[in-house]
């Protein structure tokens, strides 16, 4: 009996089953430090214990993000490493705070499958949850894969597709326990604007731009553990390029989206997201987004959300005439961000 595992197949799957991916990780200062040494995040509550203090926390949490990763890269050797595409996210919700010291591992259950016509693969969704060492949920997500069949003459299974809502509504959206802006200092966070300085419909060109290195999103891809193979292994592609992993470009993106919107602390939620273009190194990566909603969810707290889309190309370019992604445009997302309001 082969003691290696090949990783899942689209026939492999079944609808309802619990996966509960191995390897949890304690996550410690040293991830912090990485994570700011690949992508140049600022967000004062990631950077400072003293400005979190004075925000009602115990100290400073870890960035949303990387916390995202983590919990994604426990998925992979058993969602993702036969994957053709990751096609999307739905229903992300960041539920607590995570903390140095913390241990995170993830489950997810299968909830949608839907084989292609090609009769080579299939669709399958899966609700992930991320759980902290005492079995608390810090994070949940929807995410859809398609992925290679191992026998082609495999039996389709009964397409189910699961109906998901287009966002996290602003009153299910978690602020984090003890956050209070009553005492923010907006000279330190690096920018004045509160959540009533921005309107529904507008855009900020977020200017600055990042040249994506070889080096650099295959330590990301160490880091967070992410096995698939199109990140790591130079011949798995007839081109010998190494893909970018997707949350990559997903911080990098949030990263530059400081200049504009430094005073969004945190994520709160994900809702829709696509990895529109494939990005290699070498590529020089910018972002912009748009305010797509406003809303008030306590006194001094609010939240923004945003559409914000990474791209090698011009700001507020998007879709050619016929609705299809502009080939210069990576990532397309919209989330909520919490800020003072």
């Amino acid at each position: 009996m082969s003691k290696t595992n090949p990783g899942r197949f689209f026939e492999d799957y079944r609808l309802g089953e619990t996966i509960r991916h191995a390897v949890p990780r304690t996550i410690a200062e040293g991830e912090r430090a990485l994570y700011a040494a690949l992508y140049p995040q600022r967000f004062a509550v990631q950077s400072s214990d003293a400005f979190a203090l004075d925000c009602g926390l115990d100290g400073s949490p870890m960035d949303d993000l990387a916390v995202f990763h983590t919990v994604f890269g426990k998925t992979v050797p058993d969602i993702s490493l036969n994957a053709v595409a990751n096609l999307g996210y739905a229903e992300g919700r960041f539920l607590r705070s995570v903390w140095p010291g913390d241990t995170l591992r993830a489950e997810s259950e299968v909830i949608g499958l839907k084989q292609n016509s090609n009769g080579r693969s299939g669709v399958v969704w899966v609700r992930t949850t991320g759980l902290n060492q005492t079995g608390d949920p810090v994070l949940s997500y929807v995410r859809w894969v398609m992925v290679r069949k191992r026998d082609i003459d495999a039996p389709a299974p009964e397409t189910v597709i699961p109906g998901l809502g287009d966002a996290v509504p602003a009153d299910a959206l978690c602020v984090p326990e003890g956050l209070d802006f009553d005492g923010y200092d907006f000279t330190l966070a690096g920018e004045p604007h509160r959540v009533s300085d921005y309107a529904i419909g507008e855009r900020i060109d977020h200017v600055d731009a990042v040249t994506v290195e070889e080096a650099e999103h295959m330590l990301a891809t160490r880091l967070w553990q992410n096995t698939a193979k199109v990140h790591f292994d130079a011949t798995h592609r007839a081109d010998g390029r190494r893909l970018i992993y997707g949350g990559h470009i997903i911080s990098l993106a949030r990263a530059l989206s400081f200049n504009g919107l430094a005073n969004a602390q945190f994520v709160a939620a994900i809702n829709a997201g696509a990895h529109a273009n494939p990005c290699f190194a070498g590529d020089t990566v910018r972002a912009w987004s748009e305010v797509l909603d406003v809303a008030r969810l306590r006194d001094g707290i609010g939240a923004l959300r945003l559409r914000t889309v990474a791209t090698r190309g011009a700001a507020f370019a998007l879709r050619d005439d016929a609705g299809a992604y502009l080939p210069d445009v990576l990532l397309d997302l919209d989330y909520w961000v919490l800020m003072p309001g």
